[in-house]
């Protein structure tokens, strides 16, 4: 009979620390989403940041006549992608 009692005391023991490991790693997750979240804001940010950047470059060379053929033709290629983009948001509206 105590050696039953033993063993219940052990498995109650084992089992409040799987219990703590399962609260410890529980808030870890936590942390780890919220930090993974505030690098996803970041990275969205970091996004805008060097797109709105490359538009700065190609207006500054609109204005400086230093565009080449491809770079005429990529700054063409954005424009057109604006402007279908601005066509679907249109459509969108009209739904």
């Amino acid at each position: 009979m105590p050696e039953i009692e033993s063993r219940l005391k052990q498995i109650q023991e084992k089992l409040q620390q799987l219990v703590k490991e399962y609260s410890s790693m529980q808030k870890e997750k936590l942390q780890l989403e919220k930090e993974l979240e505030n690098c996803r804001q970041q990275s969205k940010h970091h996004l805008q940041t060097i797109e709105s950047l490359r538009q700065q470059v190609d207006i500054l060379k609109l204005n400086s006549g230093e565009l080449n053929e491809p770079d005429k033709k990529e700054i063409e290629k954005r424009i057109s992608s604006y402007i279908k983009e601005i066509d679907r948001c249109i459509a969108l509206l009209g739904e």
